[in-house]
């Protein structure tokens, strides 16, 4: 993610501390934030997937903010006034992957049919939009206080407001709940 004017960025090689904007502090290391409450190890881990004969678009809900980074970058395949929301079909595979890389939560991730996925060895980068979630990049594991793991990606964008009904990830509640950050 960039390092664009209304972000915050920290590209962390190592652990790396951050506040979350709620009264418990996380640690952040290179593929782990420890020790997070508020979410249940058995929450429903729904996925959706869209696919042609080239590329498979994989939609987790739970992990959505609606930014619409995805919408306003390929109205033609995301629209979510329709059913099915997503149709891959309506431009490249090319242009599909490039729009998926701008969403900040992981939520919407693709990959190519009959090609591996390359192992993601980027730095981690932790950014507080402004006034929203904090979104890390580079390779993320959420753990529970028990050491379960709620989450593996590469991206997450994490409640920093502590209004989200779906802690430890940012519901988009802090667009209607006053939080200034």
């Amino acid at each position: 993610m960039s390092n664009g004017p209304s972000r915050r960025c920290a590209r962390t090689p190592g652990p790396a501390r951050s506040s979350t904007g709620s009264s418990t502090d996380q640690t952040l290391e290179r593929t782990s934030v420890a020790n997070v409450t508020g979410v249940s190890a058995g929450r429903d881990r729904l996925a959706k997937e869209y696919a042609t004969d080239e590329i498979v678009v994989e939609w987790e809900p739970r992990l959505c903010f609606h930014s619409r980074n995805c919408v306003r970058s390929l109205p033609q395949v995301f629209d979510e006034s329709r059913r099915p929301w997503v149709r891959v079909d309506a431009a490249s595979a090319d242009e599909v992957e490039a729009a998926v890389a701008r969403c900040p939560s992981g939520a919407l991730r693709t990959r190519r049919v009959g090609i591996p996925r390359a192992n993601g060895n980027e730095p981690t980068e932790v950014c507080a939009s402004a006034g929203g979630p904090l979104l890390v990049s580079g390779g993320v594991r959420i753990l529970d206080a028990d050491g379960n793991v709620l989450f593996e990606g590469e991206r997450a964008a994490l409640c920093r407001c502590g209004g989200s009904q779906n802690k430890p990830f940012c519901d988009g509640t802090h667009k209607t709940n006053g939080f200034r950050g």
